[in-house]
């Protein structure tokens, strides 16, 4: 099935998802944004996976990542695919600030997302969390 909505409106269901999803802790948003066949290309741990898979990891990652908040800095859609560059930034246990970019290919059939693949950085350490100043390094104290 195609997609029937526009790319503006594709490139709004991803930053929604994403607000509801990650920032708001509604892991259950997932059943509604997503079609019944959906298939995550790149779950957790990096193997495919559905969306109880996808809903899982998140309330996981809730779990351990109590501040866990999702930047889009990019979108992109094209077709019945919207392409999202972002930045996930928590607090770890120790305090520290921690930070992992990703890439997200998602496609679209009807109003619902499809399919995911992704690419994510090794979570870092030592990095601002300023709007605009991600990749700029935060002055460490000394010990």
């Amino acid at each position: 099935m195609v997609t029937k909505l526009t790319l503006e409106q594709m490139k709004q269901c991803v930053r929604d998802h994403f607000e509801d999803f990650v920032n708001k802790r509604n892991a259950g948003v997932i059943r509604k944004n997503m079609t019944p066949d959906f298939h995550d290309h790149d779950g957790p741990g990096g193997k495919p996976t559905d969306v109880a898979g996808d809903e899982q990891m998140m309330v996981g990652m809730y779990k351990v990542m109590p501040d866990l908040h999702l930047t889009i800095e990019d979108l992109i859609a094209e077709g019945d695919k919207v392409v999202c560059r972002n930045i996930w930034r928590w607090t770890d246990p120790s305090g520290k600030k921690m930070q992992f970019h990703g890439f997200i290919l998602w496609r679209f059939e009807g109003d619902k997302i499809a399919e995911r693949w992704a690419t994510v950085t090794s979570p870092v350490e030592g990095t601002s969390w300023e709007a605009g100043q991600a990749s700029k390094p935060v002055e460490k104290l000394a010990s």
